[in-house]
């Protein structure tokens, strides 16, 4: 990649970022209310009209549409995300302390997820027995259908109260991720197999293969040599695009377990209405999506010699390319958002 393409993606990502922002907060102005009356608009706290007043003008609350709008992005842009309406705490304060635990969970989740998506696939394709390759064949579409409530509620009851290997209360900072991981783990591999799998037929039958094939070579170096790498660039576009959905399904997750990270945050801030809490998130959200997806498109020329050698409109085509065929072959995920 050129240094111009990599200022143009740079651009675009920033451009993706502005737009997010735009969108989420003509959203969240456009609720009627606001988060100020919300919080102490009630008559049982016995504050006047001029009090209320005050308080609306102490969050800028009182500016019109279009000012709140700059002075909001400004001070984004600055790292400012403002106070939580209802507890009066600094946003960033609030968003610091819940995204590392966040984004362990996701990480952790997005490893499992490819490990588990890896293994289903290639058994699928080159496991010993027919009956063994039909089983995993069908495990994505099984997993997929799973809600990821659901999952959690069974592995707490099986796991926790019917074993006892996993304390419900009380857990270790170990043992109190193992559950949340395998949750949001299970619906994000389903996904990632079905497109792997696919790629894997879809190089299995090009002619380099089975002339490799006819010359004797094992089915291990057949996998590990020839298969495996031109079939997992359309995994990876996939793995980009899902990561963005942990954020939708940490929020179920860390409901469902209790944990204290960004998506328990986005779950009281949605009950409280507190705007400048969600705003935050989103945008966070939308870099972290953004970032990930940066990330996979530099990838690409590493992983693959032809995008090297290739110039820029073969580079963009065969981006599209994937990214169609990653789209085409997978299913829809189940988060918490969908049910």
């Amino acid at each position: 990649m050129t240094g111009i393409e990599l200022l143009r993606r740079v651009g675009q990502a920033i451009l993706v970022l502005a737009l997010a922002y735009t969108v989420a907060f003509i959203l969240l102005n456009a609720l009627p209310g606001d988060a100020v009356m919300a919080r102490y608009g009630n008559p049982d706290l016995g504050l006047t009209p001029e009090q209320l007043a005050e308080i609306r003008a102490s969050y800028g609350a009182d500016q019109p549409f279009i000012v709140r709008y700059f002075d909001s992005l400004w001070a984004f842009i600055r790292g400012d995300f403002g106070y939580s309406v209802n507890s009066g705490t600094p946003v960033a304060v609030l968003i610091a302390d819940a995204l590392p635990r966040t984004l362990t969970l996701a990480v952790i989740a997005i490893v499992v997820a490819i490990f588990l998506a890896v293994v289903i696939a290639f058994t699928a394709s080159y496991g010993k027995g027919a009956w063994l390759r039909t089983i995993f064949r069908n495990l994505p579409p099984l997993f997929v259908s799973l809600p990821v409530f659901w999952i959690g509620i069974v592995f707490i009851q099986i796991f926790s109260f019917k074993l006892g290997l996993i304390p419900a209360i009380g857990a270790g900072p170990v043992q109190q991720l193992i559950l949340p991981v395998a949750t949001l783990a299970i619906p994000i591999a389903a996904p990632l197999a079905q497109v792997l799998l696919r790629s894997i037929d879809e190089v299995s039958d090009q002619p380099f293969v089975k002339v490799v094939r006819a010359r004797g070579a094992s089915t291990s170096w057949l996998l590990w040599r020839n298969v495996a790498p031109n079939a997992l660039l359309p995994a990876l576009t996939m793995a980009g695009l899902l990561f963005g959905e942990l954020v939708g399904g940490a929020i179920v997750t860390e409901t469902v377990f209790g944990l204290n990270g960004i998506g328990s945050l986005t779950a009281q801030a949605v009950a409280q209405r507190d705007t400048a809490i969600l705003l935050a998130v989103v945008v966070i959200a939308a870099v972290v999506f953004v970032t990930i997806n940066l990330l996979v498109d530099l990838l690409y020329p590493v992983l693959d010699a032809r995008l090297r050698r290739s110039g820029g409109s073969r580079r963009k085509a065969s981006r599209q390319e994937l990214s169609s065929r990653a789209t085409a072959s997978a299913i829809p995920v189940s988060t918490g958002d969908a049910q």
